[in-house]
C-alpha cells in the first residue's frame, strides 16, 4: 500500500475517497495527525499531515518515528513525501519540482534518529536511501504533463526552525548539495529501517540566502506564498501517477533488516518483538 506525507499546505488530499480517519497509537508515542485511510485511481491511500492538521508540529516537533510506525502497521510499504524546500542550485527555479536520491543529515541531535537502541542493536545501509521506481514512476508523469521536475539531486537536511545565514548556504553548496528543507531527515532514514521504499517531492520555493542579490533571499511568506501556488501542479502529478498501477517494490529495502540486526531475537524483550515483527513486515 502506498502512503503520502503531505508537507506544509497539504493536510487533506484533492480526490482522495476517504473511507475513515484512524488514530493510532504506537510504542514511539502519537503520529502527527489522525491517519486518512481512502481509494485515489486505482490505489488504496493511506495520507498523513505531517507537521498536524493545524500546522502546530515545527520539523524538529514532528514524532517522525510515530509517523513511520503508524504508517507500516496500517500496511504501507512505499512512502511518497511532499515537502518544500529550498534550491541550492540556479537551475532548480522556485516552482520546480525536484525528487532527491541522496541526503546529507545536517539536523543537530534533536530529534529521535531511530526505532533502534535500548537493547536492540540494528545497522541498515542507507546507501542508496531512495526509491528510484518511485522516482522514475513520478518523474515520468511530470514529463508527460509538462511540469518541469528535477531528479539525481542531493537534499541537504537542516534543523531549523530559523532559516540559514549564507554561510551555511555556501558551506551546504560545497558539500554538493542542491536541495536544503527541513523535514525529510530522519522520515526517509525511519522509512528504510521500517523496510518501506521512500521518496519525496520538493517544491523549491526559494534559492535560499547564497545569492549575492539580497532580492533573491529567503523569506518566510514568500515561501508559503510559492508553495500554495505551486500545490495545484503537485496535486495534478499525483492524481495522474496515482491513477497508474504503482511501480514494484525494490527487494533491497523491503528486506533491508535481513542482515542489519546485531540482537539475537531471542534477547528481546515481548514489547520489543512486538513492535519488531511490525517493521519486519
Amino acid at each position: 500500500m502506498l502512503a503520502i506525507i503531505g508537507g506544509t499546505g497539504i493536510y487533506q488530499l484533492d480526490g482522495l475517497e476517504m473511507t475513515d480517519t484512524v488514530e493510532v497509537a504506537t510504542p514511539f508515542g502519537a503520529p502527527s495527525a489522525g491517519i486518512v485511510r481512502g481509494k485515489m485511481g486505482n490505489h488504496d491511500i493511506l495520507f498523513l499531515a505531517r507537521h498536524g492538521q493545524r500546522h502546530q508540529y515545527l520539523p524538529h516537533e514532528v514524532n517522525y518515528r510515530a509517523n513511520i510506525f503508524a504508517l507500516k502497521s496500517l500496511g504501507a510499504t512505499q512512502i511518497l513525501g511532499i515537502s518544500a524546500v529550498g534550491s541550492l542550485d540556479e537551475s532548480i527555479a522556485p516552482g520546480d519540482l525536484a525528487m532527491p536520491d541522496q541526503y546529507v543529515d545536517w539536523t543537530r541531535g534533536r530529534r529521535a534518529q531511530t526505532f533502534f537502541g535500548d537493547g536492540v542493536a540494528v545497522h541498515v545501509s542507507t546507501a542508496n536511501p531512495v526509491s528510484g521506481a518511485l522516482v522514475s514512476w513520478v518523474a515520468g508523469h511530470a514529463s508527460a504533463l509538462g511540469i518541469k521536475l528535477h531528479s539525481g539531486v542531493t537534499y541537504a537536511c537542516v534543523e531549523g526552525p530559523r532559516l540559514g545565514t549564507r554561510a551555511e548556504s555556501h558551506l551546504l553548496r560545497q558539500f554538493g548539495c542542491h536541495l536544503v528543507g527541513m523535514t525529510n531527515v530522519p522520515e526517509a532514514f525511519l522509512a528504510r529501517e521500517a523496510q518501506m521504499c521512500y521518496a519525496t517531492i520538493g517544491i523549491a520555493t526559494d534559492y535560499d540566502c547564497w545569492m549575492d542579490d539580497p532580492d533573491r533571499h529567503v523569506q518566510a511568506t514568500e515561501i508559503f506564498g510559492l508553495y500554495k501556488s505551486s500545490l495545484d501542479k503537485v496535486l495534478q502529478l499525483l492524481q495522474r501517477v496515482l491513477a497508474e498501477d504503482r511501480p514494484a517494490e525494490e527487494t533491497a529495502t523491503r528486506t533491508a533488516l535481513q542482515y542489519a540486526m546485531l540482537t539475537p531475537q531471542s534477547a528481546l524483550t515481548d514489547q520489543q518483538r512486538d513492535w519488531f515483527a511490525v517493521l519486519l513486515r
